[in-house]
């Protein structure tokens, strides 16, 4: 019987690595990251990330022939758990989204010039890429309706539609936007990737969303989402990736092991977040006692400590699983992990503000942002409702109903009960 709690000693050592890497030389940076001088910072930037080159523990979600480590789902839950820490770490580790998902896109549908052409700079930090798939007036959970339009004309595309909060949209170097070719392959084989270049003609850029996070976004920033026109946008046929209708198949290649990353990075920011308020509560008195003291304080800490473990639990077994049976056969327990996880995230938070009372919800502390970055969550990457229809779903498999009394019914169960009694107490004394 294999179980296993533990991590080999030589991967052990490079997440000990990680974690005295992100406290000294990246958590201290968060005060004043964006006050710094962008070239100094760009120096400062790519020194950081060649010590993570050194420690080979760049980019590490992608396969081997990408240039990642190989590692597997369970090796990289570790190491998001870590990442998770800092909020920008991502971007030193080289994986930040949505470049992270966009790179197994164009591994998993790319043609070798356009490996060249998009994917090698990005995977190296040369190009930074943007996903275009969400629309204003579609719900954002059900693609199959969206209502962006390709049509072939000679040897180019013209792409026609409006995309809406495509985070790094105005930041990017070039786009990857779904649209629709086919309407009669509706619902999995209507759509199609295409890659769209800073600049092309008829991508019209219309602003970066305010939101709970950034309510006077800085337009061109990296992180913010853009509301974006196509209209007559041309792009040569060599842009489109893969064949015609294989949108959503390439689709699915973003998405498996990006939601267990983001989960345990939501784990390792809640490991943060209860270490602050863990402070607060020891460092605080009110009506003669430490916070700590408070039994209602106590039932906090219980709350989110225990809501912590079982999140990391849920997802270790979602990797574990999709290490052994494949993205596709993991899908609920994948499922499972994204919708707990991004709703534990929000449960510790709020306790934790709670307990730091004005200090948490003030800027003083990095709570509240935290919280109004992540309250985007449990709708991003699928809404959480969507994540709990599928699991509810499967919860159902293979159960029947029953006409008249359940099938626990107490007193209907009693004959058998009895009859079973009785069968017993004849072979104990028959062993006797």
């Amino acid at each position: 019987m294999a179980w296993d709690f533990e991590t080999e000693p030589e991967f052990q050592q490079k997440l000990d690595w990680m974690r005295a890497f992100i406290d000294r030389d990246l958590i201290p940076l968060e005060p004043i990251l964006r006050e710094l001088p962008a070239d100094e910072w760009a120096l400062v930037r790519r020194h950081l990330q060649q010590q993570v080159k050194d420690q080979g523990l760049w980019a590490c979600h992608l396969d081997p022939e990408l240039g990642g480590a190989g590692f597997g789902q369970m090796k990289l839950a570790l190491m998001h758990e870590l990442i998770g820490r800092c909020m920008y770490s991502m971007e030193i580790f080289g994986n930040q989204a949505p470049d992270s998902g966009n790179t197994e896109l164009l591994a998993a549908g790319a043609n070798e010039a356009q490996k060249e052409r998009w994917l090698w700079p990005n995977i190296e930090g040369r190009l930074r890429s943007a996903f275009a798939l969400t629309e204003p007036f579609e719900a954002g959970a059900d693609p199959t309706r969206l209502r962006t339009q390709a049509r072939r004309d000679g040897d180019e595309w013209v792409i026609d539609g409006h995309k809406w909060f495509c985070t790094n949209g105005s930041f990017a170097d070039f786009l990857i936007v779904m649209a629709e070719t086919n309407p009669e392959g509706r619902p999995h084989r209507h759509a199609s990737m295409f890659v769209v270049e800073k600049g092309t003609q008829g991508m019209n850029i219309v602003r970066d969303i305010p939101t709970m996070a950034h309510p006077e976004p800085v337009y061109g920033e990296l992180g913010n989402h853009a509301e974006i026109r196509f209209e007559g946008c041309r792009v040569p046929h060599e842009n489109l990736i893969g064949q015609p209708g294989d949108g959503f198949v390439l689709a699915q290649k973003r998405l498996g092991g990006g939601r267990i990353h983001h989960a345990m990075r939501w784990i390792g920011l809640a490991k943060r977040a209860l270490e602050i308020t863990c402070e607060r509560a020891v460092s605080r008195e009110s009506h003669g006692r430490r916070l700590a003291d408070h039994q209602m304080v106590q039932d906090f800490l219980y709350q989110s400590r225990s809501e912590i473990e079982a999140a990391r639990l849920i997802t270790f077994q979602a990797a574990w699983k999709m290490d052994r049976i494949g993205a596709r056969a993991a899908r609920v327990d994948i499922s499972m992990a994204k919708a707990y996880t991004s709703r534990m995230l929000l449960g510790v938070l709020d306790r934790g503000i709670q307990v730091c009372g004005a200090m948490g919800y003030s800027g003083d502390l990095p709570l509240e942002m935290w919280y109004r970055v992540h309250r985007f969550g449990p709708i991003g990457d699928g809404p959480d409702e969507v994540h709990k229809v599928v699991v509810a779903r499967d919860t159902l498999k293979g159960v029947e109903p029953v006409e008249g009394w359940p099938s626990d019914h107490v007193p209907s169960l009693r004959p058998a009960g009895e009859q079973t009694f009785a069968r017993l107490v004849a072979e104990a004394r028959s062993a006797a």
